[in-house]
């Protein structure tokens, strides 16, 4: 399946591709990143392996992350889309989209998340109705902020991987345009 390229007035969301990959690294190399994202930062293989799986996932499930650029100057600024990472925790998730966003620091706090999610949402609810969700750690404020931004609802509590995470959900009616 072919990437949609998404553009906004500051950003450009493209497939992630090999170029990316060094940027990729150190954002997810970063402790700043890892606070809350499983509290691990990953190594450059599994930054690797995370490329390659949002890759797959457009054959797969028709969506993916894309990669987010600064459309001036094309500077990597984080990723964001949606995925069934097939958690098998309680709701099950992978009924719906997974919404999730991750940015360098630097991009941090200049509404880029919330552009780049708005995009993303945009795009998939011109294709599908019915449900997304997304899941934060109740300390990740400025996630929080993105989410209920890009419409999302706190939905309930619940556990991954030993602690307690926050279920979003966002719903979108009947389609009208196609």
């Amino acid at each position: 399946m072919s990437v949609p390229v998404l553009k906004t007035e500051r950003l450009v969301l493209c497939a992630p591709d090999k170029r990316h990959f060094e940027a990729a690294a150190a954002m997810w190399g970063a402790t700043a990143t890892a606070r809350y994202t499983g509290g691990q930062s990953r190594d450059r293989q599994s930054t690797w392996f995370t490329l390659c799986r949002m890759r797959g996932m457009w054959d797969i499930l028709g969506y993916s992350y894309w990669v987010i650029e600064d459309r001036e100057t094309g500077a990597y600024l984080g990723e964001a889309g949606f995925s069934d990472f097939m958690r098998g925790m309680t709701p099950d998730l992978s009924e719906w989209p997974e919404a999730g966003w991750a940015l360098v620091e630097s991009a941090w706090g200049k509404g880029i998340a919330t552009e780049a999610v708005q995009a993303a949402h945009d795009w998939l609810d011109t294709y599908r109705s019915g449900q997304t969700v997304c899941i934060i750690e109740p300390e990740n404020i400025a996630s929080v902020r993105v989410a209920e931004k890009c419409g999302y609802e706190l939905w309930q509590t619940s556990e991954y991987k030993g602690a307690a995470v926050n279920v979003y959900r966002r719903h979108v009616g009947a389609l009208t345009r196609l």
